[in-house]
């Protein structure tokens, strides 16, 4: 019998689900490379900081018999050779792989000091090193968050409910993914907890200590957060494969590369037609899915279907005993409808459980993946 060897490149919320979905056929090898042995819960990355909880789960408890781990990092996908080169010196054989490399943090050289003296919390390892950096502070030490988004909000309110004195710097809109009744209830939670919020101010620049607004005014800042937006990793352009302007993969709508039908892509790192799902867990997942579809129709001969997938709004976590479930039609655009307070942090902590869970149940019942459908108006694109 021929046996199929896939290699899935990223074990996060999409490269885990799809190894796991890929074992519906059992001529498949799956090979599943990472550069840490354990999962990150990267939705749980500001509480590892604040050190409210743990962000990691064994992938022995997540992949299914016969997914194999590799512990290493791609550096290149040779498309003419279907090798994988790895970091460590070895090479993957594939006939397919599954690119879901996901994202990284996003710190911007144009912000002089901010590479060096901003502690990034969109990775594992930058959320382990801030939580030792906030165990050596006074409680009362002024920390600062950039950004007004969902990161942003969630690491600055898990740091206030502990009574830190937090000043967070939207640079435009808190929160300009939510409803306005959503913003203006974020606000109110924020304002009762101490959080000083400078919307409309922009950071310039960070220094030791401090940090400098655009006016040039320099503000006290014994620790700065940065938790602005998200890049990608860089290697599918190191690969020669066409990407979108921030780095993700460029696919039709069956997630394959327009470059090469063997290299499909999946999460936060794909761009379909161009036009990239919100990065998140909530997008992940679905797409891990739907890719690994991708491979098995490719292997079978089949056409492959284009994503069927649809976002219905995010969740905000605001600390440990309030949150916010901001409503959204499916095609992701908000309505002003939100379920806040204990309701709220009840549906927060069920949908981080239910992203871990899919996976859990992919590995026992390959194929189980479910997900809200609809909402796409790119597919003929």
């Amino acid at each position: 019998m021929t046996r199929h060897q896939v290699v899935v490149i990223g074990g996060g919320y999409a490269g885990a689900l799809a190894a796991n979905h890929l074992r519906l056929r059992a001529d498949v090898e799956i090979t599943l490379v990472n550069p840490r042995p354990d999962f990150v819960e990267r939705v749980r990355l500001h509480q590892l900081a604040a050190g409210t909880a743990d962000a990691t789960v064994s992938y022995g408890e997540l992949l299914g018999a016969g997914v194999r781990l590799v512990v290493d990092s791609a550096t290149r996908i040779d498309t003419a050779a279907r090798v994988v080169r790895l970091a460590s010196g070895a090479t993957l054989d594939y006939d397919h792989v599954i690119y879901a490399v996901g994202s990284t943090a996003a710190i911007p050289a144009s912000v002089p000091g901010a590479a060096e003296f901003a502690h990034p919390i969109a990775e594992y390892e930058g959320a382990r090193r801030l939580r030792t950096r906030l165990a050596e502070l006074p409680f009362d030490a002024p920390i600062t968050v950039v950004g007004g988004g969902l990161t942003g909000i969630e690491t600055a309110a898990e740091l206030a409910e502990q009574g830190r004195a937090v000043t967070m710097v939207c640079g435009g809109t808190l929160m300009p993914a939510v409803s306005a009744p959503g913003r203006r209830y974020a606000a109110r939670w924020l304002s009762r907890h101490g959080v000083t919020v400078r919307e409309a101010d922009r950071v310039a620049e960070v220094r030791p200590g401090a940090i400098v607004f655009a006016d040039g005014t320099v503000r006290s800042s014994a620790l700065t957060i940065w938790a602005t937006g998200f890049g990608v990793p860089e290697l599918a352009a190191a690969s020669g494969l066409r990407t979108d302007p921030l780095g993700r993969l460029l696919t039709d709508e069956t997630l394959t590369s327009l470059d090469d039908d063997r290299v499909v892509a999946a999460g936060d790192a794909a761009a379909p037609s161009g036009q990239p799902l919100r990065m998140s867990c909530q997008a992940a997942g679905p797409l891990g899915a739907q890719a690994a579809n991708t491979v098995l129709s490719h292997i079978a001969g089949t056409e492959p279907a284009v994503i069927n997938q649809a976002l219905t709004g995010s969740c905000v976590s605001l600390g440990r005993s309030a949150a916010m479930r901001q409503l959204a039609r499916r095609d992701d655009s908000v309505v002003n409808v939100f379920i806040g307070g204990r309701p709220g942090a009840m549906i927060k902590e069920m949908a981080c459980k239910v992203a871990v869970g899919r996976i859990r149940r992919e590995a026992s019942r390959p194929g189980s993946a479910a997900w809200v459908k609809g909402g796409r108006a790119v597919a003929s694109a």
